[in-house]
């Protein structure tokens, strides 16, 4: 079983994942923050690929990729490092990237190098659904590659369960319209979208990112799905750091 289902599988509450960005804040940090990441009780690691042109993320990861590209970090390398890693932890891997890269590398030499690197997932934000749904779903899906899909508060009902019927992985809901690392706390509008999607019983795992910051967004977001992921708030943790990056990452996720 995929690592991704099997964690589904096994779990279906409180489920912390965290996202930070390959080669950030050093070329090689991935190598140790993601065992540093398992052993400190995160469920699932979200790996982002820098990228000079991201959609929604804010000042915090757009600063992290542009020192990450600094830094060297190239898709090669990370698959390099995911591989390499691959062998020190069992936790799933999400990889986060955009579509433009997944061109420029080739989409069925890009599938099976994520299969042979041992990621669990994709998270490609930019991907139109009609273009995925009718070029790229069956080969992602052949490949045992679960790709997990966006919705928003501003998307209805029906493109809501559109994008569960073809998300393979979880649904991510982002919780608002701001960019990543945009606010902090959890509104009223934002928890009667919550309450909405909630309402709808999917069979998919939801899984709550933007706006989770703490231990408190944290809780209050897994009240309405299966998890929640943070991502600015953990580059800001990595940032402050120094080069201790393992004992950063473990003292953040144990302060969730």
């Amino acid at each position: 079983m995929n690592r991704l289902h099997d964690l589904f599988a096994r779990k279906n509450r409180d489920i912390l994942s965290i996202y930070f960005t390959a080669g950030h804040p050093s070329r090689d940090a991935t190598l140790d923050l993601i065992p540093a990441l398992e052993r400190a009780g995160t469920d699932l690691v979200e790996v982002g690929m820098p990228y000079s042109d991201p959609l929604a993320d804010g000042p915090v990861i757009q600063r992290s990729s542009e020192a990450a590209l600094r830094n060297g970090m190239t898709l090669g390398l990370y698959f390099a490092q995911s591989r390499a890693v691959r062998g020190r932890t069992r936790l799933p891997l999400i990889f986060m990237g955009y579509f433009n890269q997944v061109i420029q590398f080739g989409a069925e030499k890009f599938v099976q190098t994520c299969v042979d690197a041992g990621i669990d997932g994709l998270i490609l934000p930019d991907l139109p659904l009609d273009e995925f749904e009718k070029r790229y779903a069956d080969l992602f899906r052949a490949a045992g590659l679960p790709v997990s899909l966006l919705i928003t508060p501003q998307t209805d009902e029906a493109r809501v369960r559109r994008i569960e019927k073809l998300s393979d992985g979880f649904v991510y809901m982002v919780s608002s319209a701001a960019t990543t690392g945009a606010k902090t706390g959890i509104s009223d509008a934002q928890l009667a979208y919550f309450q909405r999607i909630e309402a709808m019983s999917l069979r998919r795992p939801r899984l709550i990112g933007f706006s989770i910051s703490d231990r408190d967004t944290f809780q209050t977001a897994c009240r309405f799905a299966n998890g929640a992921i943070i991502g600015s708030a953990f580059i800001r943790a990595l940032e402050a750091s120094g080069a201790d990056v393992a004992g950063a990452a473990e003292g953040f996720v144990g302060g969730i």
